[in-house]
């Protein structure tokens, strides 16, 4: 499923860099949390804040190697199919944790991390 354009300006409004190593522009794609294979209600894969914009490198290493998936999932930045998307995700650029938001915003958070 194709995302809407309007979740897909938000979310490039929203993440102007790859959440794990800062790359911006053409090399930014985007990536659901919760992969869409996961579970759940298909009507929500694409929810705002199941996305995130991050490198197609990224994106590739955390969905072909275990040890790169663990890796993503302590930084939120994948979720297993029972936790939700109110989980923080971690930017690595600014070293904060950030809610993502219905209306397609961040809020940083200074909540523990249930990781």
């Amino acid at each position: 499923m194709a995302l809407a354009k309007k979740t897909l300006k938000q979310l490039r409004d929203r993440d102007d860099h790859c959440w794990h190593c800062g790359a911006e522009g053409e090399l930014l794609v985007p990536h659901h949390r919760k992969n869409r294979q996961a579970g759940g209600s298909k009507s929500r894969e694409n929810d705002i804040t199941n996305l995130m914009m991050i490198c197609a490198g990224w994106n590739g290493r955390i969905e072909s190697s275990a040890e790169h998936a663990a890796a993503a999932r302590s930084v939120g930045h994948k979720l297993r199919s029972w936790q939700d998307t109110w989980n923080p995700v971690y930017d690595f650029q600014d070293g904060r944790w950030y809610r993502l938001e219905q209306d397609g915003t961040k809020t940083e958070t200074t909540d523990e991390v249930p990781f």
